[in-house]
């Protein structure tokens, strides 16, 4: 779930970035693909994290 609504948060971000800074529709998307997948990333790394400290008591 955390990979999933950071994904959802990177697009979202994304989106907005390339927006603000006068992009058209392929920069949005492209912006949003790429903010999508780090923030993706992120959330795996936490998602183990998590798991490995919190869970494993």
């Amino acid at each position: 779930m955390i990979v999933i609504g950071l994904g959802i948060i990177g697009v979202l971000w994304g989106g907005y970035t390339a927006r603000k800074r006068g992009g058209n529709r392929k920069d949005m998307a492209q912006y949003a693909a790429g903010f999508a997948m780090a923030f993706m990333v992120v959330g795996m790394v936490l998602t183990v994290l998590l798991d490995r400290f919190l869970l494993t008591a």
